[in-house]
This record gives C-alpha cells, sequence and structure tokens, in this order.
C-alpha cells in the first residue's frame, strides 16, 4: 500500500495560509454609514447631496486579495478560516479578509454583530458572551435562526423569548452560570425550535454551578407536547432525567432524529440499543456509550469536549479488546479525538490503549501505511506530553513494538527512538526493557548517522542499556531482552569514521565501562553465537575508530579475540578477524606491548579468511566502504587488505543493488582496479579484487 497525497485542495488552502501576507493587502476605501436621502425619488439629483442628506464614518481599512477577482465559496471559505485559526494567523486584520465580495462563510463568529443585520447562524461558544449581550443580539439581529451559546457566560435566557417564533436552532452546552429557574419556562415557549442542546459536562463541575435553586433545563420533559417540530435534542450529562418522562417526550416526538445521552446511564436502556425492542426506533440516532454505535456517533459529534472523549473511548477500549478485522474507521475516530486533546491525560491514556488493539498483530498488517503514520505521529506526541505515566507509556511501546510499523512506515524515526531511551530510563519494568530495546535496535539502523551519534553519546542512554547487560551477564542469563539490547548498542555505534561527531558514541561507550564488561559478557557466554556475533559488532565499530584502537590493544582481549578468530560460526570469526584487521593496520609499533606478534596474527588472520565458505545470507549491513580504504591501502599486511577485500566481495554478492553503486561513488572501485592492476600486490587479494570488478561491469 502506497502513502495517498494530500488533497490538492488541502495544498493550496495551507499554502495560501502560509503567505496570506504576501498573497493580500491592506486596503482602505470609504464607507457609508448613514443615508437619509431617498434615492429612488426621480427628483434627487447628484447636486443636490447635502452633508446632511448622507453622513460618512471614518475609512474602513480591511485586509483583501492583491487579485482583485478572487473569491472562494462556502467550502472553502470555512476552511481557509479554520486553517489559518489552526496555523495561529488569525487576527482582526486577517479576520476582515472574511468580505462578502470575496468569501462567504457559512458560521460567522466574533465580528461586530450589530453591523450583521442578515446573519442567521451566530456561534459565541466559549467566550464572555453574556446576558446582556443576548439582549443586543436578539434585538439587532432580527433573521437569526441558529444561536450557540454553549460554555459562555449567560446566566438568564429569558431574552429568547424575543425571538421565539423564529429561533430554530439553540445550543447551551455546559452554561455554567444559569441559576434563573425561570429559565425551564423559557424554553417550553420556543416552539419552532428543531434543535435543542442543554448537555453538559457531568464531570467537570466547578464552585459556580453549585448554588441553589440552579436551573436543571430538564424540566420541558414532564410536558411532552412541547417542542412539536423537534428533530435534535441533547441531554447529554443530565442526571435529573426521569425515564418515564424521556419515554413519553419521544413517543410525542416521533420525528427527532438525533439524542445525545453521553454520560446518562439511560443510554444503555434496550429501547436505544435492541432492534428487537419494541420502542426501538431505527431513525433516531443515539450518541451514547452502550454500543459501537453509539460511541462512534459520540466521538463524530463530540470531537472538542474532551470529558466526552475520554468517556467514549474507555467504553470503546472494552469493544476493542474482541475486534478480529481491521476497522481504519474506528482508529480515525480515536486519533480526531488524541488530535484535539493533546495535554488531556485522560483521553490520551484511553486512546492510546485503544491503538493497540486495533494495530496489534495481523490487524496492522491489514491498515493502510498513512493511517499507521499518523497512529505513530499521535503516539509519539502522547509520550512527549505524559513522559512520567507508565501505563501510557507502556500502551504506546506496545502499539510501537511491530515489525510493519517499524520497518514500513514513514514515521520520525529519530523521534521515535529518542522518546523510547527516554521510556527506557524512566521505568523497571521488564516487559517495557524488553520492547524498548527491540524497538531501538531496529530504529537505531534506519536513522543517520548524525541521529545515531545523538543518541549514543547521551550518557544516560547508554548507562541504562550496559544495565541492562550487566544484569543479564549477573543473572547468566541470555534471553530475547539481552540480545535486542545487544543489537541496539551495536546500531548505535554503528557510525561513519569521516564525521567529526561520529567517534562520540563509541568514546561514551568506553567511558561507560562498555569494554569491560563486553569482555565479560564474551567469558560469561562462550559459545553463544548470537551473543558473540553482537558484542563482537559492536567492537568492530570501535575498532574502526583510529584513536580509540589503542583500548583494544590489550593482551587480555588480544588472547579473547584469538579464540573467536578460529570460532566455527562464521559470523563471529568474520567479526573477529575484522576487529584484528583494524588493530594490525595500526602498524607493528602499536602492538609492542602484546604478548603476540603482530606476525604471528596477520599469519593466523591470512590463513582465517582464506578458510571460510561464503554463507548463503548477508551476515552484516554497511552504511559505507569509507571503514575498508585505509585497511586496502594496508601495503605491509596483505592478510589485512584480503579481509577486507573478501567483505567487500561478500556485501556486493549479496546485495549488488545497494553495494555496488556504494562502491563506485566512494572511489573504492577505483582503488580495487588499481590493486588488481598492481602485479605486487597479493594474488589472492588481486584474484577477489577481479571478482569484484566482474560484479561491477
Amino acid at each position: 500500500m502506497y502513502i495517498s497525497p494530500s488533497s490538492l485542495q488541502d495544498v493550496c488552502v495551507n499554502c495560501i495560509c502560509d503567505h496570506i501576507f504576501e498573497l493580500c493587502e491592506t486596503v482602505t476605501r470609504r464607507k457609508k454609514a448613514h443615508q437619509e436621502a431617498s434615492t429612488s425619488n426621480a427628483d434627487y439629483n447628484e447636486s443636490n447631496k447635502t452633508q446632511q442628506d448622507v453622513k460618512w464614518s471614518f475609512d474602513e481599512v480591511k485586509f483583501g486579495f492583491r487579485e482583485s477577482h478572487v473569491y472562494f465559496p462556502s467550502e472553502i471559505s470555512d476552511q481557509l478560516l479554520r486553517t489559518l485559526c489552526l496555523k495561529g494567523k488569525l487576527s482582526d486584520q486577517t479576520l476582515t479578509l472574511f468580505d462578502p465580495e470575496n468569501t462567504r462563510l457559512r458560521h460567522c463568529v466574533m465580528i461586530a454583530l450589530s453591523k450583521l443585520k442578515s446573519l442567521h447562524c451566530l456561534d459565541v461558544s466559549g467566550t464572555e458572551f453574556n446576558r446582556h449581550a443576548l439582549d443586543i443580539v436578539v434585538e439587532d439581529l432580527p433573521l437569526l435562526e441558529s444561536l450557540d451559546i454553549s460554555s459562555t457566560r449567560v446566566d438568564d435566557i429569558s431574552p429568547l423569548r424575543k425571538c421565539r417564533q423564529r429561533l430554530k436552532h439553540l445550543r447551551m452546552y455546559n452554561l455554567k452560570f444559569i441559576k434563573v429557574p425561570a429559565c425551564e419556562d423559557v424554553i417550553l415557549e420556543l416552539s419552532e425550535l428543531r434543535t435543542l442542546d442543554v448537555s453538559e459536562e457531568k464531570d467537570n463541575y466547578t464552585l459556580e454551578v453549585l448554588v441553589p435553586g440552579a436551573a436543571k433545563m430538564v424540566q420541558f420533559l414532564k410536558s411532552p407536547e412541547c417542542l412539536p417540530h423537534l428533530t435534535s435534542l441533547d441531554i447529554s450529562g443530565k442526571g435529573e432525567i426521569g425515564r418515564n418522562e424521556l419515554y413519553d417526550f419521544l413517543w410525542y416526538h416521533k420525528d427527532l432524529k438525533y439524542l445525545g445521552l453521553v454520560h446518562c446511564d439511560i443510554c444503555m436502556d434496550d429501547c436505544f440499543t435492541d432492534p428487537k425492542n419494541p420502542a426501538y426506533s431505527p431513525n433516531l440516532q443515539v450518541g451514547g456509550m452502550a454500543n459501537e454505535e453509539q460511541i462512534s456517533v459520540s466521538l463524530r459529534r463530540y470531537a472538542n469536549r474532551t470529558l466526552y472523549v475520554q468517556k467514549c473511548l474507555y467504553y470503546l477500549f472494552r469493544l476493542t479488546q474482541s475486534y478480529t478485522d481491521a476497522r481504519e474507521d474506528i482508529i480515525q475516530l480515536v486519533l480526531v479525538g488524541m488530535e484535539r486533546h493533546p495535554d488531556a491525560f485522560g483521553v490520551q491514556m484511553a486512546a492510546t490503549a485503544c491503538l493497540y488493539n486495533l494495530t496489534k498483530g495481523e490487524l496492522g498488517t491489514r491498515i493502510h501505511s498513512r493511517v499507521l503514520a499518523k497512529v505513530v505521529s499521535l503516539c509519539l506526541v502522547a509520550m512527549n506530553n505524559f513522559p512520567s505515566h507508565y501505563q501510557l507509556q507502556k500502551n504506546t511501546l506496545l502499539t510501537l513494538c511491530s515489525d510493519r510499523i517499524l520497518q514500513d512506515v514513514p514515521i520520525d524515526r529519530f523521534l521515535c527512538a529518542k522518546l523510547v531511551l527516554e521510556s527506557l530510563c524512566a521505568f523497571e519494568d521488564p516487559s517495557m526493557n524488553r520492547m524498548s530495546v527491540a524497538i531501538c535496535s531496529i530504529l537505531a539502523a534506519k536513522i543517520s548517522t548524525s541521529e545515531t551519534s545523538q543518541l549514543g553519546s547521551e550518557s544516560k542512554y547508554m548507562h541504562k542499556l550496559l544495565r541492562l547487560v550487566r544484569s543479564k551477564k549477573e543473572s547468566g542469563t541470555v534471553d530475547i531482552t539481552m540480545k535486542f539490547t545487544l543489537s541496539a548498542l551495536w546500531n548505535l555505534t554503528d557510525l561513519l569514521i569521516l564525521t567529526d561527531e561520529s567517534p562520540t558514541t563509541c568514546a561514551v561507550f568506553l567511558q561507560e565501562g562498555g569494554l569491560a564488561l563486553f569482555l565479560e559478557v564474551l567469558k560469561t557466554f562462550p559459545g553463544e553465537a548470537a551473543v558473540e556475533t553482537k558484542v563482537l559488532g559492536l567492537i568492530n565499530n570501535i575498532a574502526e575508530v583510529p584513536d580509540l584502537r589503542l583500548y583494544l590493544l590489550q593482551p587480555s582481549f588480544i588472547a579473547i579475540l584469538r579464540g573467536l578468530l578460529h570460532s566455527k560460526q562464521i559470523d563471529v570469526s568474520y567479526f573477529a578477524a575484522g576487529i584484528m584487521a583494524h588493530l594490525a593496520a595500526e602498524g607493528a609499533p602499536a602492538w609492542t606491548n602484546c604478548e603476540v606478534p603482530r606476525a604471528i596474527i596477520l599469519q593466523e588472520l591470512g590463513d582465517v579468511v582464506v578458510s571460510w565458505d561464503p554463507p548463503e545470507g548477508e551476515m552484516v549491513a554497511y552504511r559505507s566502504f569509507f571503514p575498508f580504504i585505509s585497511l586496502l591501502a594496508c601495503n605491509d599486511a596483505p592478510q589485512v587488505q584480503l579481509w577486507a577485500v573478501w567483505a567487500i566481495h561478500h556485501v556486493c554478492t549479496k546485495n549488488p543493488q545497494r553495494y555496488c553503486p556504494m562502491l563506485e561513488v566512494e572511489q573504492g572501485s577505483a582503488m580495487l582496479n588499481s590493486m588488481w592492476a598492481d602485479l605486487s600486490v597479493d594474488a589472492r587479494v588481486r584474484e577477489i579484487c577481479g571478482h569484484i570488478r566482474s560484479l561491477l561491469a
């Protein structure tokens, strides 16, 4: 599956928002404020205009497109407004861009209301809008049909009586300041209502609402014949609902299409969940937590309500534990909740738990990579925002610990590896340790060398990884955690020696006592090929750094290395030989403190290399051939050259598409050609050079 690009419309709107000040300019124009003379009078003449006839306002300054003919229809206008808001570019200046000459907004928010005489729909939710403002709106907006005063400071809705004959949609979610019992009667008088929302945050009360005589706003249910045209009713969060009262109200409102019952136990009733129940209506959509259908409706409808999303995700988690089919539709609903509420721990906790259930195992293989990339992106946000919450971190690790995600999905691998390492350092849980090192062992091989260096040079990361190895060594345990930890360390030290920062990780490894520990590991687990290969692979990375080879040229290490050089496991023997080759390349003077002469080591190295039978698979992956260049130039030690050309030939044979172009780009092929043509070069080396030339031809 391939990642689908963003729509052209999305790209264009984003581009406009990013360059809004280049595409627009400030325009000043004079605007008529009041005209008393009648323009329909046939005798009216332009010359008869007086200061009394026409009064002018001050010059109006607005924002407009440089191309005056630009006009955006409703859908794009709304999207432009939302995108400007999301990008933090919505201001008094840019808001003037939404003029009827250039745009057409379906909804209007935060504009001088007294000037909008033709406004039909007004949303002032979440503002300081109060009862006085409500009075003004009702008086000044004669065509107002839809009003949203949710989460405002309105404490008395009696002004709505003035528009009872025209108000069709009223939303009053979470009105904390309502304390006039007479408001109950006002609702009864709004006979033209089609939509009524009196829902509230059930678990988020403040002291402001705990006042005597506070209006419940659900008394209208006791008058089942009221509000005859109602098609949508939201009473979510209301704990004062009587079952019989609600059932009677529904019986009188057969045209009702939506009923909001989130945070209400009554949503579990059979009449709302069981199609076989006589009172069940297939035409009534219910928002609640009783089943998947209700939860899906709620997550779509209440995506901006933190506690609603949290509650729905909690119930969704219980359902997803038994899912056997990939459900991208459900995943998308979870992602919307996560994205809208990044700082709400309850939402993130429930969401990460749901995402694991929805993407685990085989389910993940049947989900589009673009969806999985979004899953990972938001999981990383959660990890970053809540670094000390054990279960949330564990949820995200469970989701991330997937071959499909780590290998195939385009994610920010560096950020992922960093956050996983932070989690590894923060907790001592064995299962989290296992997942963390498994994830890092894969990601460290897929990020750039500079990024690898940033991670590996962080002392606390190296310290924790080595502490895990030490713990396994002391207990004599070779398990999956041990192997993944060794792989992570190996990949974190796999650097390009030509970059300034490349030796840093290896140096930190040595400073943290890594080499002494690894020698102990080799002594503790003799014959454990998997352990020996990974340990020697890491030490080989150190040996590639000339300034660090002195740490390895110690008699105790050389003695162990000689034994591993003759291992029957070619992987072990190969890496032991590679270390020997790099150390031998330092020249005879560097070996003065070693008990075994360099000449003997070189003889053993050459004998071992020519004894190898090429393995069927690729033993190792290299980022570059640069570490081999200095070995090819080691003319006084043909055995060193022999190991280098054998290694180059091996990877070029097993993966020619990757390594042959790399060899050409890094000028390795030119050096090999020169060696092949030089009759003074060892015959065995020249022979392998010839084979490599054939691969490049």
